[in-house]
């Protein structure tokens, strides 16, 4: 007889809710994990009493695992040396590596159970992840590190479902309707405003810095090069410029902001590292996105010899590639890789 344990992140919120309910209804037998990953204050006990009150009506075990250390090493010093670095990073991409289906299945191993699920809009088919029918909730770009053996014990009810279907549904359940009407939660956990906030808290960010051509020619002033991302074209001065100029690049060596015309942003090809595959790409039917938010766009991929690296050619130009965003490989909805730009 099949195993039908699942264990089930749950955050308190309308999708991690409805996905519980509707492994019960498969039949499942639900246990549910709430995991504590920053030290906002208030932030897990508000939340942890809306999971109990889920657990309650489910009759299900629910527990509070506090993975604060890990997450901290893992994502949020990850976020903050990477920017430090005059990259752009993505720590929901890391998170999901490393905590959601890394940590998360490790507790479940340690519990004995088989499945583990979350509230995540996506596919999976135990190889492929693939994209989720609601295409503005899609979240199959956040996962394309996972590792690759992970994905037969995953589950993610929601792949099918639209977010306003899910609503409506939560609001159906009398003790559970509040959970329908709640604000959404922001897309970093531990960013309240903006990411800046975070990174005053461990560094002078305020440094004022030369804005440069590409050529190294003095141009302007900037106020700290942490304030940039690439293709930001506000917050510095470009002297006797009659046309807007965007972030090109960060040196943050020099603490130089590197600025030019929005042509001078298009990209054709870029490198890749830190790669994940879930199989050997195919060029004839490949396309990429190089942000969570753009389109995907056909390419050819070569490999270096141990495929540690690769190089990334575009078929159409890219604006505003980002150094430290993650490039993410999808043969039609499947994503079949991914890798860091660098």
């Amino acid at each position: 007889m099949e195993n039908k344990t699942v264990l089930v992140g749950m955050s308190g919120g309308v999708d991690s809710t409805v996905t519980a309910i509707l492994l019960q209804k498969e039949g499942y037998n639900v246990t549910g994990v709430y995991m504590k990953l920053h030290e906002k204050k208030g932030y897990h006990e508000a939340n942890y009493t809306k999971v109990q009150r889920v657990a309650d009506y489910l009759g299900i075990d629910v527990y509070f695992l506090d993975l604060a250390e890990d997450f901290k090493k893992d994502v949020y010093d990850y976020f903050v040396e990477t920017y430090k670095e005059g990259l752009t990073p993505n720590p929901c991409v890391m998170c999901n590596r490393n905590i959601k289906f890394g940590k998360m299945i490790e507790f479940a191993d340690s519990l004995g159970i088989d499945k583990v699920a979350t509230g995540h809009y996506l596919n999976c088919d135990g190889e492929f992840f693939s994209t989720a029918t609601d295409d503005s909730k899609d979240q199959s770009y956040f996962v394309a590190q996972v590792r690759k053996e992970v994905l037969p014990r995953l589950l993610f009810p929601l792949g099918s479902w639209v977010k306003s279907d899910v609503k409506a549904y939560a609001s159906q359940i009398p003790p559970l309707q509040d959970f329908a009407t709640q604000k959404e939660s922001s897309e970093i956990c531990f960013v309240e405003n903006d990411y800046t906030e975070v990174l005053e808290r461990h560094m002078d960010i305020d440094l004022e810095g030369d804005t440069v051509y590409s050529d190294g020619t003095v141009v302007g002033k900037h106020k700290g090069y942490m304030h940039y991302t690439i293709g930001k074209r506000r917050g510095f001065t470009v002297d006797g410029a009659h046309d807007p100029h965007f972030v090109l690049s960060i040196n943050p060596e020099k603490n130089q902001v590197v600025v030019g015309k929005r042509e001078e942003l298009e990209a054709h090809k870029f490198n890749i590292k830190n790669i994940n595959l879930f199989k050997d790409l195919d060029s004839s039917n490949l396309t990429v996105k190089v942000r969570y938010r753009t389109k995907a766009i056909p390419c050819d991929v070569t490999f270096d010899e141990y495929k540690e690296r690769a190089r990334v050619e575009l078929d159409n130009p890219v604006f505003g590639l980002a150094y430290g965003q993650v490039a993410v490989f999808y043969e039609g909805d499947k994503v079949v890789g991914s890798g860091v730009i660098c």
